[in-house]
């Protein structure tokens, strides 16, 4: 990882912890062949696109910590039964 793209990241995402886990969940991502959000040069690593994502503002996060889950969100929508008929072996 270039230290100039750690630093760039870092003001878009000050969280260090956030930062470091958006970049690993990125990188296995790109690693699985998943296409950048950016234009590259060719040969450049998975950890430098996904840095150059957050540089971006490609990728985004949201905090949910301290709010509180209000009714429909935490409303449980019921899975439509299925019925499964078995054949008897002769």
């Amino acid at each position: 990882m270039k230290a100039d793209l750690v630093k760039a990241a870092s003001e878009v995402i000050p969280d260090q912890g956030i930062l470091v886990n958006m970049l690993s969940r990125r990188v296995r991502q790109l690693t699985l062949g998943h296409r950048p959000l950016v234009e590259h040069v060719p040969g450049l690593q998975a950890a430098d696109i996904a840095l150059t994502e957050i540089i971006n503002k490609k990728l985004t996060f949201e905090s949910t910590f301290g709010q509180k889950a209000n009714e429909e969100s935490a409303k449980v929508v019921e899975f439509p039964g299925v019925i499964v008929s078995k054949k008897r072996a002769a």
